[in-house]
């Protein structure tokens, strides 16, 4: 269980601008591939502009209200859920494993969340030039939020997240670094987003999540 092996040997916690976890090396060789080779619409293709969320046309909101595809947006998200998970069976893995109580219960300690009776989340991403977060706190619904990076284009370790105190002062960058990533649970003062920053290929990336709403992935 990789995961496992990196929340017991290769995970470090931090409490400035709050607490947070850095995680190296949680995934496997294959869904590395799995997620490089994900193939998910460029917005401008689409007539769309980054606006400094994810939602870009609404998909996100109607996704928060149990629309598992992802609204309108799902041409640009793609979230493994059963009907695809046969195109990803190594992210299904990793799934498998957020959902088994010997992960879920480690996080769940980590973060100070129970997380029994939660589901599991995961949205492959790539951004590409233009995109950019504003500063932000996630939904209540989101138990633990992450994001593990994949860097293969050797693109800037800066394009990682920023997080900011709660003055909205960037504090630190996360580094885009390859297999590398955070998690943390929401909270009032949990800011994070991404400054506009060159993005000379793409910004590959998972997010995962433990949330209270109904996704495909209860925990076991």
């Amino acid at each position: 269980m990789e995961l496992f092996k990196s929340l017991d040997k290769r995970t470090k916690s931090f409490n400035d601008p709050f607490k947070h976890f850095e995680i190296n090396q949680p995934l496997t060789n294959e869904a590395i591939k799995e997620i490089s080779n994900t193939d998910i619409a460029d917005p401008k293709k689409e007539n769309l502009n980054y606006d400094g969320t994810r939602a870009l046309d609404g998909g996100d909101g109607a996704f928060r209200s149990g629309i598992k595809d992802g609204g309108k947006a799902k041409k640009l998200r793609c979230y493994v859920t059963k009907e695809n998970a046969n195109q990803f069976p190594h992210l299904t893995n990793f799934i498998e494993e957020l959902r088994s109580p010997e992960v879920y219960k480690k996080i769940g300690n980590l973060i100070d969340k129970d997380l029994n009776n939660s589901f599991v989340r995961l949205e492959v991403i790539c951004d590409r030039e233009g995109f950019w977060l504003k500063p932000h706190c996630d939904i209540k619904e989101k138990l633990m939020s992450s994001i593990i990076f994949i860097n293969v284009h050797g693109e800037s370790e800066n394009l990682g997240t920023d997080f900011y105190d709660k003055n909205l002062t960037k504090v630190k960058t996360v580094p885009y670094k390859h297999n590398y990533g955070y998690f943390f649970t929401s909270g009032p003062d949990s800011w994070h987003g991404m400054e506009k920053k060159e993005i000379k290929k793409e910004r590959r990336c998972i997010q995962v999540n433990y949330v209270t709403f109904e996704t495909d992935w209860k925990v076991k």
